[in-house]
């Protein structure tokens, strides 16, 4: 049996360990051959392969990104882009796909098992917003990260006593904000599930100025405030018809120096959460992803996802990842707000 691999979407500490994973307990337990296809669904798109082997994989485990390649590449938006896939993966000689990625790549995946195309997904976000499964992998990485970051903002704002913002990823989901936030000891934390009150989050930054510290403030790029209180981003769009956020964190910085008169600055961590080695917990999840895809691929268990339900991982249908997203509870966020201010 002849199996392509992808790897699609934004890069993520613990793709490796997928592949590393899912091509060594294939090769060596299922005499499997391997195929991968380059940058996301471009790669079957246009035939872009590279080899994956046992000698392709040795020593990947700790590092980031993928050797794959990614892109957000969207096969529907393409002419005939399903018939290219298929034709591309019958001249490849494949007969099934692992496909490892977001909530945009497994809905691709989703799609292409309609046209008989036998997909086994990978859930992969550091956003940790995909349905059905506990966590993903890069999330666990994306949280040290970010809370490293915040440890070390809180030394100089107090040195110079101004309020620091972090802006952390989560499009539609607050759960690097929330987790950092709190392990980091922020003073605000805001998340796209929330609409926020500028004059509320004023409020408890001067409190804090009030008591003789100096605020940190966590914001995820999709945190937004009431209609009419600040400026809104640009409408530039993906492939995938997502807007480009970034830049709530220097929107809110200006309008917090404007309405409270203390000096307020951004940290912008973007990339630097998706960059480097996996955690070590992202190291072990990733690996257990991998092993377990390959097994449904033998048990021919296709048009499933793997995922985490406790210590245990489980398949469930695509369909259940992407139909909805997972977001903060309001009972998650209501515990943090014990700290604001």
């Amino acid at each position: 049996m002849r199996i392509g691999v992808l790897t699609g979407g934004g890069d993520c500490p613990g793709l490796n360990a997928v592949i590393r994973a899912s091509v060594r307990k294939g090769v060596q337990y299922y005499g499997f051959e391997f195929v991968g296809f380059r940058d996301g669904w471009k790669g079957p798109l246009e035939r872009m392969t590279r080899p994956l082997d046992v000698e392709a994989v040795r020593g990947i485990l700790p590092r980031g990104g993928t050797i794959l390649g990614s892109s957000r590449t969207n096969p529907f938006k393409v002419d005939g882009g399903i018939e290219r896939i298929q034709e591309n993966l019958a001249a490849e000689g494949v007969d099934a796909l692992i496909a490892i990625g977001g909530e945009d790549t497994l809905g691709v995946a989703t799609a292409l098992g309609a046209h008989d195309v036998k997909v086994v997904g990978v859930p992969k976000t550091i956003d940790n917003d995909l349905n059905a499964t506990d966590y993903t992998f890069g999330f666990d990485t994306a949280v040290h990260v970010a809370t490293e970051a915040i440890d070390r903002l809180h030394t100089t704002a107090e040195s110079h006593s101004r309020a620091l913002i972090v802006e952390v990823m989560g499009r539609h989901a607050g759960w690097i904000a929330l987790h950092s936030g709190m392990a980091g000891g922020a003073n605000v934390i805001l998340i796209p599930e929330v609409v926020f009150d500028i004059d509320e989050v004023c409020a408890w930054i001067e409190s804090r100025f009030a008591r003789g510290y100096a605020p940190i403030v966590v914001v995820a790029e999709g945190a937004h405030p009431k209609d009419g209180q600040m400026a809104t981003q640009t409408g530039e769009l993906d492939a995938f018809g997502h807007v480009r956020l970034g830049g709530i964190g220097e929107r809110l910085a200006a309008e917090i120096e404007r309405r409270t008169k203390k000096e307020a600055r951004t940290t912008v961590l973007g990339h630097t959460q998706r960059g480097g080695s996996p955690s070590p917990f992202d190291r072990w999840l990733a690996t257990r992803f991998g092993l377990h895809a390959i097994d449904a691929v033998h048990d021919g268990d296709f048009g499933k996802m793997v995922a985490l339900r406790g210590t245990d991982i489980v398949r469930v249908p695509l369909a259940d990842a992407t139909t909805t997203l997972k977001t903060v509870p309001m009972a998650l966020y209501e515990e943090a707000k014990v700290f604001f201010g």
